[in-house]
């Protein structure tokens, strides 16, 4: 047996005993979860209720409706001005979700348990569960591309970066993919859409729903596998930890992770 195929044949195996240690930790937080007896402590929280439900399903309806009207042979060429206005149109979607609890008069740090726990717990948190997300989401991407049976194409995003001449251009991908999207997206996702479908499904079925509409919004098709399962941990680690800036977090950082793995090329394998 030669070197090269015995480091093969090792990281077979590593991969093999990482992925089983991965899929039993998300498996017992799902159970943890679904076992999860209500709250009996006097404190009562609000729950989202019809008009909640009505606009999570105008959302949902929107966003497939969007994804169904493109096509995805023909990706536009995204520029900064792209950028700075889907930036824009994403902040004012947060902004005017936020502003419709707020009127029907939602406590956000309540619901989202902003202030549940602190700023270290929730890093190591987030670091320790999207780490172990990772061979779960290696695996879907392997069956996705052995389905497809294609060569492996990137989001458009990511071709920009990839392809971009300019710092200025690098910087703002940047900031747009690891600051602004993961908030963004959780909140839409996890904290409002997950959170109505949680109310009038159960909290299984709204893991499924939700991932599900993550990754279909993403409109490509490549990546719908990984982000199905992307999707279904940063729910299950929002329903498990109780605070939304958890998936936040896991969220940058593996975005922060895809993008570093982009800028050099050289030191990682696609």
């Amino acid at each position: 047996m030669t070197v090269d195929s015995l480091l093969s044949a090792l990281s077979a195996v590593f991969y093999a005993l990482f992925l089983i240690v991965s899929v039993y930790i998300y498996a017992s937080l799902l159970r943890q979860i679904s076992s999860r007896l209500p709250d009996l402590a006097p404190v009562q929280r609000r729950e989202f209720g019809l008009p909640e439900a009505f606009l999570a399903s105008f959302l949902a309806f929107f966003f497939l409706l969007t994804i169904g009207g493109s096509s995805p042979r023909d990706v536009p060429r995204i520029d900064d001005r792209h950028l700075i206005a889907s930036t824009a149109i994403i902040l004012g979607l947060v902004l005017a979700l936020a502003g419709f609890l707020r009127l029907r008069r939602f406590n956000l740090d309540s619901l989202g348990g902003f202030s549940k726990i602190g700023f270290f717990r929730t890093a190591i948190t987030a670091a320790v569960l999207i780490f172990f997300a990772y061979p779960i989401i290696m695996l879907a991407d392997i069956v996705t591309q052995r389905f497809l049976r294609g060569p492996p194409d990137q989001q458009a995003i990511l071709e920009m970066f990839n392809g971009s001449g300019t710092l200025q251009q690098r910087v703002l991908i940047i900031f747009l993919a690891v600051a602004i999207a993961p908030v963004a997206e959780e909140f839409i996702f996890r904290f409002f859409l997950y959170g109505v479908a949680r109310r009038y499904f159960g909290k299984v079925a709204a893991v499924i729903v939700s991932a599900l509409l993550f990754a279909a919004v993403h409109g490509h098709l490549p990546s719908f596998g990984p982000l199905v399962v992307l999707g279904s941990c940063l729910a299950i680690a929002y329903e498990w930890s109780g605070s939304i800036l958890v998936p936040m977090t896991m969220h940058a950082l593996f975005n922060a992770v895809t993008l570093t793995v982009l800028a050099f090329p050289n030191k990682f394998q696609q």
